[in-house]
């Protein structure tokens, strides 16, 4: 009992965290003014849960997605990665902050001798202009002209002076990993699912005894979010409305006029794609010296100098020197991209978890509650006959947010040892829920297997943190089926915290596959229409 307690304190602890920053987004597309320049190493989402696909309890599944809105017909190139670039997922597993493992992915693309596929033309021997020529149906057909592939590299101790030692292809040996050439179309690709599934890798970790899995390649977005009308000034109202049928977004006071949950109100889920970096890796070797805990973030970098050149090649467009610097940087979701401040949020991306507490006052003092309140205080005293002088919470500082976000919670997921610092907590000791009975609130829904310990691709994260972030947490909340005073604020602090905020766009983890990666295949360019739940 007091286990589940503090579990369920937790959530809506962790969920206030998120959301006391902000509501809704996407996690973490386009999110800050540097990184528009460089949607190739936009880190999107990072996700870090026990692998829930039956009879792989025992391992943990890492994901970091790249490349953000990719069309899925956004050819001839599409969404290859870049090679100067690291892109690496990081583990604290002992809770000072500081890495003590890295996954580091490093791409190259070349071209099949040098010059792609070529054709004779009137006695010319010339490359074409596309990738391939025919049908592709595995990473050395003869018809296709440009193949990416990849090294992963573990990285024990600081990232860039720490051990470095190569992770292996378990099948066949080898140390290079090929990508899958993004799904053209179904002319190109005749079966994609059965293409893709060729670029799953067994995995020899070292110093680990059981062989792991990676997958890095074009996957379907799935991340639950009304985008575009929530960056119009919310240009909906964000409560629960009347007529729902989703069993898990139903409330008891539905909201006249509030939105209900649509495929409709989806932005990314159904319309884009998203570049997935995927490995499966067994507890026993991600776990420290703590308490089973881990904090997981991912990261991309690039070398300090760039000097474009003048005569540029397929190899080289530009000369890259210095020490990399890292341009990008994902956790939690949604923190820079509705939390941050706008002159901060390139410094959030540089920044490593060690200086988080730095911009504390952003999650003391979040501001969005206060831009929701400035939008829908009129409608909604109007629409119920209220008199509300804010809608949002007033405990400030807002210190339960602090605890939450930056050191984790006692007894779900906080480390032995804490150090404030913003990333996915995972607790690996509690057990994975099967797909069938996972609650797309996570913890929040009693589903301790999810986020905030952790992150599942299933769990609806818009709807959690924008629930606890007008207040949730200052009403009695439900533990173990008993109204329970947390004692972090008062209901009088809170006035809308029973309401069911929600931006409409459900998220259901049985929509996307039940083994690794976990995330669906993309969506083809052509031929369109295509269907995604």
């Amino acid at each position: 009992m007091c286990y589940k307690t503090f579990v369920l304190l937790g959530t809506a602890l962790t969920s206030a965290t998120l959301l006391g920053f902000s509501p809704v987004s996407a996690s973490s597309h386009r999110e800050a003014p540097g990184i528009t320049k460089m949607p190739k190493v936009d880190n999107t989402d990072t996700y870090a849960f026990r692998s829930y696909e039956p009879g792989r309890a025992d391992f943990v599944t890492l994901i970091a997605n790249f490349q953000p809105l990719q069309s899925p017909g956004g050819g001839p190139n599409y969404f290859t990665m870049d090679p100067d670039a690291l892109y690496e997922i990081h583990i604290d597993n002992n809770g000072d902050a500081v890495e003590d493992l890295t996954y580091q992915f490093k791409f190259s693309n070349t071209l099949v001798n040098d010059r792609g596929i070529t054709l004779n033309i009137g006695g010319r021997d010339l490359p074409i202009a596309l990738r391939a020529i025919g049908p592709v149906s595995s990473a050395t057909d003869p018809d296709l002209g440009e193949r990416e592939t990849y090294t992963l590299t573990q990285i024990t101790g600081d990232r860039r002076t720490g051990a470095r030692a190569p992770v292996a292809n378990a099948s066949g040996g080898g140390t290079t990993f090929a990508k899958p050439l993004d799904n053209v179309g179904n002319k190109t690709l005749a079966d994609y699912p059965a293409y893709a599934k060729q670029f799953i890798f067994p995995i020899t970790i070292p110093a680990c005894s059981v062989p792991g899995k990676v997958f890095a390649g074009q996957r379907a977005e799935y991340f639950a979010v009304n985008l575009g009308p929530i960056f119009d000034l919310v240009n909906f109202v964000p409560i629960q409305g009347a007529g729902e049928t989703l069993p898990q977004y139903q409330t008891a006071s539905p909201f006249p006029g509030g939105i209900t949950q649509s495929q409709d109100n989806q932005e990314l889920i159904g319309k884009k794609n998203v570049t997935t970096l995927a490995i499966e890796v067994p507890i026993a070797c991600l776990r420290g010296t703590g308490n089973g805990t881990i904090g997981v973030w991912s990261t991309a970098s690039l070398p300090q100098a760039r000097l474009l050149r003048p005569n540029p090649t397929f190899a080289s467009t530009a000369l890259q020197g210095g020490a990399f610097v890292q341009v990008s940087r994902l956790g939690m979701p949604l923190v820079n991209e509705v939390v941050i401040g706008l002159p901060q949020k390139d410094l959030f991306n540089a920044a490593e978890p060690t200086q988080d507490s730095a911009l504390a006052e952003y999650v003391t003092n979040p501001t969005f509650p206060a831009i929701l309140n400035a939008l829908f205080r009129g409608p909604v005293n109007q629409t119920l006959g209220t008199n509300f002088a804010d809608l949002a919470p007033s405990n400030f500082p807002r210190e339960d947010l602090v605890a939450t976000f930056l050191t984790g919670i006692t007894s779900l997921n906080r480390m032995t040892t804490v150090t404030p610092s913003e990333m996915l907590r995972l607790n690996t000791g509690i057990a994975p829920t099967p797909q069938a009975t996972q609650h797309t609130l996570g913890v929040a829904g009693d589903d301790l297997a999810g986020f905030p310990n952790g992150r599942r691709p299933g769990d609806d994260v818009v709807d959690i943190v924008l629930r606890v972030a007008m207040g949730r947490l200052c009403h009695p909340v439900p533990i173990a089926g008993t109204p329970t005073n947390l004692g972090l604020c008062s209901p009088a602090q809170a006035p809308t915290g029973l309401v069911a905020f929600t931006d409409g766009a459900p998220s259901r983890a049985t929509n996307i596959l039940n083994e690794f990666p976990y995330l669906t295949p993309p969506l083809r360019g052509a031929p369109r229409p295509q269907t995604q739940p």
